[in-house]
Order: structure tokens, then C-alpha cells, then sequence
């Protein structure tokens, strides 16, 4: 039930991750499978004696030579539905860490020693602080749909490097959060949060790694209401051929009134062979530098900004991760 997500038809096939990696390997490797955990409840079973499975999960891991662990939520436990009191009936989590028995679970299969790989199914930011100390991988698979399995399988085997890229923020705890009922922006999504995020807006990893170098903007100083146009160029550094995903973020330096630290303004993804080059055509449009005034007003602003253009954020949480920093480029509006 982790692979349709909330609002969908019913496919003629579903492939879970267990069904994925049985296809993809064949007969080739041995797979060992338990259940773990339920979703939610403390028991697979209802006549068991708490945590029923883990144990056999952890005979499962160590008898192994990796551990692929599927975590998360279903559509019966985050959507639109009911109340925020009815936790695991569609309605807002109270919290946004793992339910039930599901940390203890990949605390359990690690502590075998085998390598372990997480693996996310949820629409939502899930907190893995512990996750993201201790394991191997995280792979966020979000709801993949009814070919997802599959699709994990390909990825976690190596058939393509990954570059999907986080649309949301990834938060170290609950309580990084402001008021569920305070409908203000201030501490929320990555232009207004305060705090240091678990994994920022527009994080992610490949099994290659990407150059960019020569940042050049077409003028120093426009005017209001004109586009700006920006080349870059980005090198396949790795040895492997995958994709990119380029990101541009336009801070305003100078305005009037509250804006965000920065903004995406732009991104790109495109394929890059191992060792290969280009050169990228980027144009921010006048919008994306439009403040918002106290009257609701949106207009372009006189004053400086800075761009910013790379595999991430500007932010420091994002440069610690990936161990590199975007270019960044300054212009005015007069």
C-alpha cells in the first residue's frame, strides 16, 4: 500500500520492492525476507507478544551481505482526511518521526553489522536524524508507484545514478516546527527557516559528481523589468555517466521589506557522460526578483542581488553534505 500514494486509479500491476529485487537479481542471489514490523501497531500479529518480528529480521540481516530496510508512511496515515486527532486515519501526524516499531527495527537489522540500506516511502519530510548517523544509504523512494519496486531495484543495483532532488525540507525534529495553527511564513520551508535542516530543499546524491566553473552573467546592472541571462559551464568529474540537476537561487540584498534568504529561480536537469562538459543557458526572469510590499504590491526593487548556481542550496547545511559550495554572482537593478 506504499506505493500508490493519496489520489490514484488502480494499475494492473504492482511491484514491490521484495517483487522489484526478486526480478532484478533472478536467481542469481539469495534473498532473505522478513515482514520486521508493522506500520503503526507495536505487533505484526495480534495474539504475539510485542515486536513479533524483529528478531527475525535481525537473523534475516545477518545471514546477509547487505540489509535493504523500507520504512515509512501510506496513504491510510498522512492525506487530507478526518482530524489532526485521528494520527492513522489520513489525518495531519502529530509528529514527524518513524511510527511505531519502525526505528527500532533499523536500529536492530544495523546493529548485526551488515551493511544497511533505508529506504523511505512517504509523501512528507520524515525525521532520520538517527538514520543519517548510522546507516549506510537513504534512499527516499516517496510513493513510486505501482512500478516502484522495480525501480528501487535498478537504483540500489546501479542500472542508472540517481538525481532526484528534495522539494521539500527535511527537519531534525518536530519541534523545529512553528504552530500548526500560525498560517505565517516565518520559520517555514527553506527561504524562512532559522534553524539547521537534517537534509535542505533541493538536496540529493548521485553516484557521480558534477563541476561547475566560469559563472558569467550577460550584464552587471539591469533595468527593472528585464530578464537576466547567466552561463555556466558543468563537468561529469565521476565515472559515471548520470544526471544533473542545476540549481539557481536569487537573494535580494538591499530590499525594503522581509524577503526570503533566497529563492529558486531556475534549475535544469540534463544528462552528462563521465569526463563530458557544457555549457548551460540559464535566464531569470524579472519576476523572480519582485518584492512582495506590506500593501501586497509586486514590483522589481532597485538595489543589488546575488545568484547563486550549483548542485544545492547556498546554505551551509547543504555545502557540509556534498562538500562543495555554489558559484555565486553579484548584479544591480537600477
Amino acid at each position: 500500500s506504499m506505493l500508490p500514494g493519496n489520489y490514484h486509479g488502480t494499475a494492473s500491476e504492482y511491484i514491490t520492492p521484495l517483487d522489484g529485487i526478486r526480478r532484478f537479481v533472478g536467481d542469481s542471489v539469495r534473498i532473505y525476507y522478513s515482514e520486521g514490523c508493522h506500520k503503526f501497531k507495536d505487533r505484526t500479529e495480534g495474539l504475539a507478544f510485542p515486536d513479533d518480528r524483529i528478531s527475525e529480521a535481525v537473523i534475516a540481516a545477518k545471514e546477509s551481505d547487505v540489509a535493504v530496510v523500507v520504512l515509512g508512511l501510506d496513504e491510510t496515515m498522512e492525506g487530507e482526511e478526518f482530524d489532526q486527532g485521528n494520527a492513522y486515519g489520513s489525518g495531519d501526524r502529530e509528529n514527524i518521526g518513524l511510527p511505531g516499531r519502525q526505528l527500532q527495527l533499523l536500529q536492530a537489522v544495523q546493529a548485526t553489522g551488515t551493511p544497511t540500506v533505508a529506504v523511505l516511502c512517504a509523501g512528507s519530510a520524515v525525521e532520520l536524524c538517527w538514520a543519517q548517523d548510522h546507516v549506510d544509504a537513504i534512499i527516499d523512494a516517496w510513493y513510486p508507484g505501482s512500478q516502484g519496486g522495480l525501480a528501487l531495484a535498478e537504483l540500489l543495483f546501479g542500472a542508472y545514478s540517481p538525481a532526484g532532488r528534495l522539494p521539500v525540507t527535511f527537519y531534525r525534529d518536530t519541534a523545529d516546527l512553528p504552530d500548526f495553527l500560525d498560517y505565517s511564513m516565518e520559520n517555514r520551508t527553506y527561504r524562512y527557516f532559522q534553524g539547521e535542516a537534517l537534509y535542505p530543499f533541493g538536496y540529493g546524491l548521485s553516484y557521480t559528481s558534477f563541476a561547475y566553473s566560469d559563472l558569467k552573467l550577460n550584464k552587471e546592472e539591469l533595468s527593472a523589468g528585464e530578464s537576466l541571462f547567466a552561463e555556466v559551464t558543468v563537468t561529469n568529474t565521476g565515472a559515471r555517466d548520470g544526471d544533473e540537476v542545476l540549481e539557481c537561487y536569487l537573494r535580494d540584498e538591499e530590499a525594503s521589506v522581509s524577503t526570503p534568504k533566497w529563492s529558486l529561480c531556475g534549475f535544469q536537469r540534463f544528462h552528462l557522460k563521465a569526463g563530458e562538459s557544457r555549457r548551460i543557458q540559464l535566464e531569470i526572469k524579472a519576476e523572480s526578483m519582485r518584492i512582495v510590499d506590506e500593501q501586497g504590491e509586486r514590483y522589481v526593487e532597485p538595489g543589488s542581488f546575488t545568484l547563486f548556481v550549483g548542485g544545492s542550496q547556498p546554505d551551509e547545511r547543504s555545502v557540509l553534505l556534498l562538500g562543495k559550495r555554489p558559484l555565486s554572482a553579484g548584479f544591480r537593478v537600477k
